[in-house]
């Protein structure tokens, strides 16, 4: 029977039963990608991240219940609050090596910062399905969609966000991984919500990569370098977003909330 350590950490909030709770398990080598997807099913979270050592760096990976994904920002936090809080990482940056190239999170007092590549979306025909998803029986549409690794849904105002009541079974015909709701917020600078059914992942709780591709639309739209933002699903959660030259830096903080110990079967 292996044994491996699992923590559980909630990212983007300062308090435990908020923000987006993700699964990390340190591991010293790679085990199947079999054993590791089983993992991840049976966390049964949006995200358990698992990384290896590199010299005084990480090999850093993501897994949701269904698939292997290419950037995940929540579990990337949660992953880097493990090395400090859990673990005594001494170094001020933490160097993950992922398929969507080097991370580097550091810390200060008491944020972590996360710099993550800047993509900005681009305007596109909606999908049939994207707007049958998104507001079935409601009047309000999209003021613009645009796609970059998600679909952008612009709505003109916090209101019409709060009240969308998504199709999942529509959403989830769609090409790209998901569908970012997002407006001007009322008491932030903007809001989203996020919906990836084909991941099995209905409604987000805080996505951190989705600010990648919202944050620099914002930021041109309102002129600014900083912006503040909220993501309005049921548990919640806060982040700055900070706009630098190909790269979106999120500052946020995490709480943890477990530690525990699992037993992988030598066999499977």
């Amino acid at each position: 029977m292996l044994k491996l350590s699992l923590y559980q950490v909630d990212a983007f909030t300062d308090r435990v039963f908020s923000g987006n709770p993700a699964a990390v398990v340190p591991l010293q080598s790679w085990l199947p990608d079999s054993v590791l997807q089983a993992i991840a099913e049976e966390n049964h979270l949006s995200e358990t991240a698992f990384f290896v050592p590199l010299g005084d760096q990480f090999h850093l990976r993501w897994f949701t219940p269904a698939a292997e994904v290419d950037l995940c920002g929540h579990a990337t936090l949660a992953a880097a609050s493990v090395l400090y809080d859990q673990l005594g990482y001494p170094r001020p940056q933490i160097r993950f090596h992922t398929r969507s190239g080097e991370l580097v999170v550091s810390r200060d007092e008491r944020n972590l910062r996360l710099s993550l590549p800047a993509v900005m979306p681009r305007p596109c025909v909606p999908p049939p399905a994207l707007l049958a998803g998104l507001a079935p029986g409601m009047s309000t549409a999209p003021v613009q969609v645009l796609s970059a690794f998600d679909y952008v849904a612009v709505y003109p105002s916090e209101r019409e966000i709060r009240a969308l009541r998504p199709d999942m079974v529509q959403l989830e015909r769609l090409d790209l991984r998901g569908v970012v709701a997002t407006a001007p917020g009322l008491t932030a600078d903007i809001v989203c919500r996020f919906f990836a059914p084909k991941l099995r992942v209905p409604e987000d709780p805080v996505t951190g990569s989705a600010f990648a591709e919202i944050a620099p639309y914002w930021s041109a739209q309102l002129g600014q370098s900083s912006l503040t933002a909220q993501q309005l699903s049921q548990r919640g959660g806060s982040l700055r977003c900070e706009l630098l030259p190909g790269q979106v830096d999120l500052i946020a903080t995490a709480a943890h909330y477990m530690t525990a110990e699992i037993l992988v079967p030598e066999e499977i």
